[in-house]
C-alpha cells in the first residue's frame, strides 16, 4: 500500500485537488470502473490518477471522470497500472466504488 495526492481537476466530482487516497499496489485485481494510480507508457515518470475503462493492448485504457480534461488515455494511449485506490482519506473519508460507465 501506498499514498498519493490528487492534484489538479481531472477526476472531479468523484475526487478534488487535494484529497489523499489510500492505493493497494498492483494491478491484477483492477476492473473497469476502478479509480486508479498508473503511468502512461510514453510519460513514464508521471503518475496519474484515472479511471480504468476496459483493458487495452496489455494495458489499460483510463479516462478523467471530467469531461472538460482529456489528458488521459484519449491524448496518450494505454497506461499501465501501478495500484487501485481504496479509499479517499483526507480531508473526507470515503470509500471509493466501482463506477458504471453508460453509453452516451
Amino acid at each position: 500500500m501506498f499514498t498519493a495526492l490528487v492534484v489538479g481537476p481531472s477526476m472531479v466530482p468523484t475526487l478534488r485537488p487535494g484529497d489523499a487516497l489510500l492505493v493497494r499496489r498492483g494491478g491484477r485485481a483492477v476492473r473497469a470502473g476502478d479509480v486508479v494510480v498508473a503511468k502512461f507508457r510514453n510519460r513514464p515518470g508521471r503518475l496519474v490518477v484515472k479511471r480504468a475503462i476496459h483493458p487495452y493492448e496489455g494495458g489499460w485504457w483510463i479516462e478523467s471522470d471530467s469531461p472538460a480534461v482529456t489528458d488521459d488515455s484519449r491524448a496518450y494511449g494505454p497506461a499501465d497500472v501501478v495500484g487501485r485506490v481504496v479509499c479517499r482519506w483526507w480531508p473526507r473519508p470515503a470509500l471509493l466504488s466501482r463506477r458504471r460507465r453508460v453509453a452516451p
